[in-house]
């Protein structure tokens, strides 16, 4: 008896061979989807014997859909948030850099005031005084518009943080050293930041 040929006569494989391999090639195929199919009927099964209420396609993409839009919404807000605290960062930011801009030009007003006031002190003329006092009197409401306060501690103890001391005396009947006999020339101080030390003399 002949023995059936697998190959055509050029050495290539026959229609046969071809056809046998499609045929295994989409057996395997049936044969994975039979075996998906089954697995989710056997999934499906266990949940019908386990009492759980089976879900229809619509149902698990509803669900799904559920849970990507809660998923977005706590991103959301995560970036949301996220923003606010940097716009809120940089509104402080600009204020302070403001403010700062304005402390710059009240400091160099302060030596105006120093001249102003040796004036008044020297002044003999009421008249000429009483103007003065005037000019100091808008310097200081200025001053106040702005939240800058004066730092005069003649009597305090010597603050290093707030005060320069440019001369130490001999303690007087009564004094009690480290503290402020004289003040020089005022500081200035806004909102607990010194704008300009106090330059003091000291009790020894």
């Amino acid at each position: 008896m002949e023995k059936k040929k697998t190959k055509g006569g050029n050495g290539e494989p026959s229609q046969e061979a071809e056809k046998a391999t499609g045929g295994q090639t989409a057996a395997d195929g049936a044969e994975a989807a039979s075996g998906a199919s089954a697995e989710k009927s056997a999934e499906r099964s266990a949940e019908k014997a386990a009492g759980k209420p089976q879900k229809s396609e619509a149902e698990e993409a509803l669900e799904k859909a559920l849970a990507d839009a809660e998923d977005f919404k706590r991103k959301w807000y995560s970036v949301s948030a996220e923003y606010e605290n940097y716009r809120k960062r940089t509104a402080r930011e600009s204020a302070q850099r403001y403010a700062d801009g304005r402390a710059d030009v009240i400091v160099k007003l302060f030596p105006i005031a120093d001249n102003l006031e040796r004036a008044y002190a020297s002044c003999s003329d009421e008249a000429t005084k009483k103007g003065v006092s005037m000019v100091l009197d808008a310097f200081n409401k200025l001053l106040e518009g702005e939240r800058v306060t004066a730092i005069d501690p003649t009597g305090d103890r010597f603050d290093a943080e707030k005060h320069e001391a440019i001369m130490a005396v001999d303690a007087a009947e009564g004094e009690e050293s480290g503290t402020v006999k004289q003040v020089y020339l005022k500081g200035y101080e806004r909102d607990g930041k010194v704008l300009r030390f106090a330059q003091v003399v000291v009790v020894k």
